[in-house]
């Protein structure tokens, strides 16, 4: 199954676009996910790749937005932390001279393709600002 980067970024995600253009450091942001600040920090990184935070260091230092939440859609987020497919790949070679064996990888390939077109169609369709929305 897929690592649990996604929800990470968009808790981050989530709780700097509540924050209205403050600079948040990784320990509160990491405090809210109830994760070590290091793990935090290696999503800003990526994140800030992507253009999707900036971040400035010293005091008053850290994290906001890089741009409006509403510019921001999540079909970009989920690319931009994807490491493998969402439902996790085989660790083995089947058996060449089985008939299910030799056409399995195939089948699973396009299957793992229409399920992550459907999910990319999905979080095409919201932004940042309809989730954050959700939050009262």
């Amino acid at each position: 199954m897929n690592n649990s980067r996604f929800p990470i970024s968009l808790h981050i995600l989530t709780l700097l676009d509540q924050m209205k253009g403050q600079y948040v450091n990784s320990d509160l942001i990491a405090g809210s996910i109830n994760i070590n600040p290091v793990l935090v920090r290696k999503e800003i990184i990526n994140l800030r790749k992507h253009g999707f935070v900036e971040s400035r260091e010293g005091k008053g230092g850290g994290t906001t937005l890089a741009k409006k939440s509403a510019d921001i859609n999540l079909a970009d987020v989920y690319l931009a932390v994807k490491d493998k497919s969402f439902l996790g790949e085989s660790k083995n070679q089947p058996n060449p001279k089985c008939p299910v064996g030799r056409q399995i990888n195939t089948h699973l390939k396009d299957l793992y393709q229409e399920v992550e077109d459907t999910l990319l169609k999905s979080l095409g369709n919201q932004t940042l600002a309809d989730f954050t929305g959700k939050f009262k």
